[in-house]
C-alpha cells in the first residue's frame, strides 16, 4: 500500500514516542476511542474486529468519513483508505521499536475537489495536520504509559 502520488495533498512526517511498542499500538489501533484523546475528531465506530477489511466511520473537522483498513501487520503498520465528501484518503501508518523508544512515521495523501480547493488556502493543511496527529499520539501514548519514560 502506497500513498497516491498525484494527489494534491501529500504530507509524510515522524516522531519518536517515549513509552513501549505494544502501548503506541493500542493506542492509535484503539479506533473507538479516538474521540477522547484527538481534539479533531468528534466519534468513531469500528465496525467489528481490527482487520484488513474493516470499515470505521468516524467524523474529524465537521466531515464524516468512511475508512477501510487495507493493511494491517500488529505493532508494524496500519494503512487504510478514507472517502468524504469530495475526496478520497489513503493514509499510513509504520512503527520502529528503538532502544529509547517508538519511531512513528505517518504519510498521507487526499486526492478530490475538496483537496484541490483547500491547496489554494493553505498548501501546508495536510503536513500541519500530521504534525498535530503525531503530537497527541505521543502525549497520549505517554501518558497511558505511565511517567513518560520507557
Amino acid at each position: 500500500m502506497n500513498v497516491n502520488l498525484h494527489a494534491p495533498l501529500i504530507a509524510r512526517k515522524e516522531i519518536l514516542i517515549n513509552a513501549p511498542i505494544s502501548q503506541v499500538w493500542t493506542t492509535l489501533t484503539d479506533i473507538n476511542n479516538w474521540p477522547e484523546w484527538q481534539p479533531d475528531v468528534n466519534t468513531a465506530r469500528l465496525e467489528g474486529e481490527l482487520a484488513q477489511g474493516t470499515v470505521f466511520r468516524w467524523k474529524a473537522l465537521g466531515l464524516n468519513i468512511t475508512s477501510v483498513i487495507r493493511e494491517l501487520a500488529t505493532h508494524k503498520k496500519i494503512g487504510w483508505t478514507g472517502r468524504s465528501i469530495g475526496m478520497q484518503a489513503i493514509h499510513i501508518w509504520t512503527f520502529e521499536s528503538l532502544e529509547n523508544g517508538v519511531q512513528v512515521s505517518t504519510q498521507e495523501s487526499l486526492d478530490g475537489w475538496f483537496p484541490r480547493l483547500l491547496k489554494l488556502f493553505d498548501r501546508e493543511f495536510l503536513s500541519k495536520s500530521l504534525t498535530a496527529s503525531l503530537q497527541v499520539l505521543k502525549k497520549e501514548a505517554e501518558r497511558r504509559a505511565g511517567s513518560g519514560n520507557l
